[in-house]
């Protein structure tokens, strides 16, 4: 059963894939990496897991696989977003057959909608779906985002547990939070690791921050220390994620350079290969070089 509200690290987690397929064992050394570290749950097949770039044959896998490692540790939570209500419903039954807790949706990506729109899909998708509804607000890659008041709205609907917002603005973060303070099972988690703790100073109930692959231990920290008012130790963890996330996410061409960055860095800790889904490639020599040796200083 989810607790709500859901709290604490949720790592998003990567797809590892080898020559396009699903890396089952790199997936295995992931999970175990992650749980062993402490996070507080995974989320798959969202951006960092690199979802819309994936056919439904290797989501389906990467959720059932997924499932069958976690076992119950930490819940599960799958980003089911497509343009598509039927397909996202379709992989909400499969996430549900094989024991996730959760779903996540973002704003359908291709036309643009208004915010009555997008309330009604919500609307929708809560009624149709098997299991419970995070909202996925990331506006630089959907076009469209949830507005303050429709996630106020839509945290009155049966089965909408929460928000993970991607969008950066840590002042629409705050408002998301004040307008939801009646809700207190309505989870409020911050995407970008730059802002986790400006975003728990507001009240967020956690992260989902990429760099939890890596570094997961360093995160719990982060968090707990937060959660217990221990602000000057929280802020040096933060300029510790500060100082990864420099050092291994700017190498390269800015859309994908968090997402290379990342890879690269899990392949040299051994975790899993570097590669990311087509039309992605992965990095030149010597844009691999500049990692390794970024990752080096930032392990040291």
């Amino acid at each position: 059963m989810l607790a709500a509200p859901l709290r604490g690290i949720i790592t998003p987690l990567v797809t590892p894939l080898i020559r396009g397929a699903l890396d089952c064992g790199g997936l295995e050394r992931l999970l175990e990496h992650v749980i062993t570290g402490g996070v507080n749950g995974i989320f798959i097949l969202g951006t960092t897991g690199e979802g819309p770039s994936l056919s439904y044959t290797l989501r389906e896998e990467m959720i059932r696989q997924t499932c069958r490692l976690v076992n119950g540790k930490v819940p599960v939570l799958v980003s089911v977003s497509d343009t598509v209500l039927v397909e996202s419903e379709r992989m909400v039954e499969i996430a549900a057959d094989a024991g996730a807790d959760a779903v996540v949706l973002a704003p359908p990506y291709y036309f643009q909608y208004s915010q009555s729109d997008l309330l009604r899909y919500v609307e929708v998708a809560a009624f149709r779906f098997a299991l419970p509804l995070f909202l996925y607000n990331i506006p630089q890659l959907t076009k469209v985002g949830f507005d303050v008041e429709t996630v106020c709205r839509a945290a009155r609907i049966p089965g909408v547990l929460g928000l993970k917002d991607s969008s950066q603005d840590l002042s629409y973060l705050k408002r998301v939070m004040e307008t939801v303070k009646d809700h207190p099972d309505f989870s409020v988690l911050t995407g970008p690791e730059e802002i986790l703790l400006d975003a728990m100073r507001a009240g967020s109930h956690g992260g989902v921050c990429g760099g939890s692959n890596l570094s997961p231990a360093l995160f719990r920290n982060l968090f707990e220390a937060a959660s217990a008012g221990n602000w000057e130790e929280a802020a040096d963890y933060q300029s510790r994620v500060l100082f990864i996330s420099q050092a291994l996410y700017s190498t390269g061409f800015p859309g994908a350079s968090y997402l290379r960055g990342l890879k690269c860095a899990l392949e040299l800790s051994g975790l899993c290969r570097a590669e990311v889904a087509l039309p992605l490639t992965r990095f030149t020599d010597s844009e691999y070089f500049a990692i390794a040796q970024a990752f080096h200083a930032v392990s040291s």
